[in-house]
């Protein structure tokens, strides 16, 4: 997650004094629902209340340009939309629009380390010292399974002074994605590893090299081979550089009274790649919930190490209701059920993606703008509870 600070403006026009890691109104057009099958044959009725949700939720002064949420049951989606998704025409947001999945991104690299688990090629036991001796020896007793929990006590390399003025100087920048640790080589562990909980940008970059390494092959070689294909996900990718593909949800720094600024294309994701680069769409995004949080993609040994929740440790941002912390997922107990999934901010966007425990349904909800506990955290507060609300519809609905 990278979260920008409110302050002097970049070169771009972005309001921000720095880039830092924690975890990114006359404009509004009429709501919008798109449905799957309707009421009539047999398809579930399009909920008003929940529309209402999401129309005050743009409606806020500091709130999104845009929402969009997808609920899939099986073979049946509803699509609620508000607001817009390119202030500059007009346009909702659509299923179909790329965007930021910001930190979401950790859950691909999870499964790809949990599949490669599955063939015998890693073991959660296995520590960065056996695959990454090149790294700092203080690091080496870490295991896959701390790095994939935030148990690690990694320092987040995305809080590195230099790196943040790197990209603070050109948030264009292109990285060595791969070298991304060294920013942070020279520090300590933050705490023993397996001891507290510590959300940090590092352990996904350790997790994709330690990936690398026992392939022999690129991290995005794996996403396309281990995720990608087997989920027909053709519209998901990780690019280098700050370009998004078209058609996508623009996304925007909100700063009232100012109108919101277009920030979708500010930074590069070569510097935060494994953890937050990747981009999808919403309907790919919620076929890759259902398969990672449910029984598709894993062995039933493997998930059940995956599914070894942490009491009381929040993803970032927090999702709805009480969070627990499994292996590059969390648990969401709501007042109407669990979920299985992972939030994620960037410039721009914060997103959710949830599924229920058999993978049959799923949520994802998308805003056009970042909100986290340190960045507009009121918003956090009100935006977790429309999708706690959601959540109750996904669970109780038929």
């Amino acid at each position: 997650m990278l979260t920008f600070a409110r302050g002097r403006r970049l070169r771009t026009g972005l309001s921000a004094t720095a880039l830092a890691a924690a975890a990114l109104g006359g404009l509004l057009q009429p709501a919008q629902a798109a449905d799957g099958p309707g009421p009539a044959d047999g398809g579930p009725r399009h909920d008003k209340s929940l529309q209402q949700q999401l129309d005050r939720l743009v409606a806020q002064d500091d709130g999104p340009p845009g929402v969009i949420a997808v609920l899939t049951r099986e073979d049946r989606t509803q699509v609620y939309t508000a607001g817009v998704g390119d202030t500059a025409t007009g346009r909702p947001p659509r299923p179909d629009d790329h965007m930021r999945i910001a930190s979401i991104a950790k859950a691909f690299s999870g499964a790809v380390a949990l599949r490669l688990v599955d063939q015998g090629r890693l073991s959660l036991d296995d520590t960065i010292g056996e695959h990454l001796p090149e790294q700092p020896a203080a690091w080496h007793a870490v295991t896959l399974r701390q790095l994939l929990q935030h148990t690690s006590g990694l320092p987040d390399f995305s809080a590195s002074p230099r790196f943040l003025e790197i990209l603070g100087a050109d948030p264009h920048h292109v990285f060595d994605s791969r070298r991304l640790l060294d920013f942070v080589a020279g520090e300590p562990l933050l705490f023993q590893p397996g001891s507290l909980y510590e959300y940090s940008n590092s352990d996904n970059i350790a997790v994709a090299l330690m990936a690398e390494a026992v392939t022999g092959r690129r991290y995005e070689d794996l996403l396309r081979d281990l995720v990608y294909r087997p989920l027909d996900l053709r519209r998901t990718s990780l690019p280098v550089g700050f370009r998004l593909p078209r058609p996508y949800l623009h996304g925007y720094d909100v700063l009232p009274p100012a109108e919101p600024e277009d920030i979708s294309e500010v930074v590069g994701v070569s510097g935060i790649w494994a953890s937050g680069g990747i981009v999808s769409t919403p309907t790919e995004l919620g076929a890759f919930i259902r398969a990672y949080g449910g029984p598709a993609l894993l062995s039933e040994k493997t998930r059940k190490e995956q599914l070894t929740f942490r009491a009381g440790d929040s993803s970032e941002p927090a999702g709805p209701g009480t969070n627990a912390a499994g292996l590059a997922i969390f648990q969401y107990t709501t007042r109407c059920g669990v979920l299985y999934g992972h939030s994620g901010n960037f410039p721009g966007y914060t997103q959710l993606a949830a599924t229920t425990p058999d993978g049959t349904r799923s949520l994802t909800f998308s805003i056009n703008t970042q909100t986290s506990k340190s960045n507009k955290p009121a918003l956090l507060a009100r935006l977790r509870t429309v999708q706690e609300d959601f959540a109750c519809a996904l669970l109780k609905g038929h």
